[in-house]
């Protein structure tokens, strides 16, 4: 008999096959040339544009809705391009709604803003259909550049060094480039194999050899790469996943919500991909909405996302917790795991409630359970790999201007270095930033 939402345990196929062609869909379906026309004429084209001053990569946004506007959108997509070469990717995952568009002027008085995300997907969807690339590599200059991790912060490193003229290796120790917006991000968000058209899309510039597989510290040293590379920029993101630090963690079906986003993101059947009927996810950041809402979209009963905090603190943006709550996840605040309970795998999940003191977050003697046969843990990473010598703040790769670390002839950026704040067009202005002080340091030697 076939699975359905209702069979117990952890299992595969609990959907008809249209209804993963349905869950799975694209979240935000582009605009037609139509409907940019007339969001772009929302936009009132400000001088010192707020919006601009909230984008992490500094994009002209009133210049490039301004070209949409007046029917030029493969220069508007130019205009994103020079300052953040994965715009395309941006347009559809970075919470806009918490950066440029919250800061739009048009919140002030109408509360909606101009939909600056789906004007920047349209821009840059329309110029990467087409042949060529928008940027030519200057002259040789005879430098070659290590770049470790193809993620946003290497790929926009990579192809920015190769512009400049220099001879860049990108190494990832995953079989696809990529990083996060590849492995880590949610299925209806990046559809049609978007990840691997944009990386595609990138190496068009030239000058860019990709090895896949190798990772630093079991296929290669630092010091290794320095010997052979004239400059090394580290974005080998965060690998580790953080304990909950719980009774019973170690039960099986307890699992770690990027490596089931991971899993989902790779394969080719949806109805393959086993869920529970009882899915309990711990944490609030995206990466919990992103276990969550695909649970759910995957064919399980009941889904709760239960966070230590308040809604306000949690790292998903309200849109995100709204687009949960649509998919029928029920959102539980307040509360931390205590113990795990269950024979062999899990099958329950008891939590206290949580306040807030003085001195930090405190557990109270009130507790609950929630039933749950899989359990997914989404309460951030942790660096795993730092090469030796190189100095860390806190849990992360210190780094001083533009992504300089300790280790002279080394840089660093993206979710591996101090100062971001894991947000896919954070990753890219670090990137880029970098690669324009190696290229500056590179040059003054002569």
């Amino acid at each position: 008999m076939a699975n359905s939402p209702l069979t117990p345990g952890v299992v595969p196929g609990r959907l008809q096959p249209d209804d993963y062609t349905r869950n799975f869909a694209d979240k935000a379906p582009p605009l037609t040339a139509h409907e940019a026309a007339v969001a772009a004429d929302r936009c009132y084209f400000c001088h010192d544009a707020p919006c601009v001053t909230a984008c992490p990569t500094a994009i002209d946004i009133p210049l490039f809705i301004r070209e949409i506007a007046t029917g030029a959108p493969a220069a508007a997509a130019r205009t994103i391009f020079e300052q953040n070469i994965l715009g395309g990717m941006c347009a559809r995952v970075c919470p806009t709604e918490q950066l440029c568009e919250e800061a739009c002027v048009r919140m002030t008085a109408e509360a909606r803003p101009v939909e600056i995300g789906r004007l920047q997907r349209f821009a840059t969807d329309t110029l990467m259909t087409r042949e060529g690339h928008p940027f030519m590599r200057a002259a040789p200059t005879g430098r070659r550049i290590a770049v470790v991790g193809a993620g946003p912060a290497g790929l926009a490193c990579a192809h920015r060094l190769a512009m400049k003229g220099h001879e860049v290796q990108l190494f990832d120790a995953r079989p696809k480039a990529g990083g996060l917006n590849e492995y880590g991000i949610a299925a209806y968000k990046t559809v049609n194999d978007y990840a691997q058209a944009e990386v595609a899309w990138l190496m068009g510039i030239g000058g860019i050899a990709v090895t896949n597989g190798k990772a630093l510290g079991r296929d290669m040293t630092l010091d290794d790469l320095r010997a052979g590379h004239d400059a090394v920029f580290l974005a080998i993101g965060l690998g580790g996943v953080n304990a909950l630090r719980a009774e019973g963690e170690e039960k099986a079906q307890v699992v770690d919500a990027v490596d089931f986003i991971a899993r989902l993101r790779q394969a080719e059947d949806l109805s393959t991909i086993p869920v529970g009927r009882h899915v309990v996810v711990i944490g609030g950041g995206m990466t919990a909405v992103d276990a969550a809402v695909q649970s759910k979209l995957l064919g399980a009963e009941s889904v709760t996302m239960v966070y230590r905090r308040g809604r306000a603190a949690m790292g998903a943006s309200e849109e995100e917790q709204h687009l949960a709550s649509s998919k029928g996840v029920r959102i539980v605040t307040g509360a931390a795991p205590l113990r795990l309970l269950g024979d062999g795998a899990v099958e329950a999940v008891e939590f206290a409630y949580t306040r807030e003191t003085e001195t930090g977050l405190e557990l109270t003697d009130e507790t609950f359970r929630i039933r749950a046969d899989q359990v997914f843990k989404a309460i951030g990473q942790k660096l795993e790999g730092a090469p030796e010598g190189i100095a860390l703040s806190g849990r992360k790769i210190a780094v001083t201007g533009p992504g300089r670390t300790s280790v002279p002839g080394v840089w660093a950026g993206g979710d591996c270095a101090t100062g971001g704040d894991d947000l896919t067009v954070t990753a890219v202005a670090e990137g880029r930033d970098a690669a324009e002080d190696i290229h500056a340091t590179l040059m003054a030697e002569g």
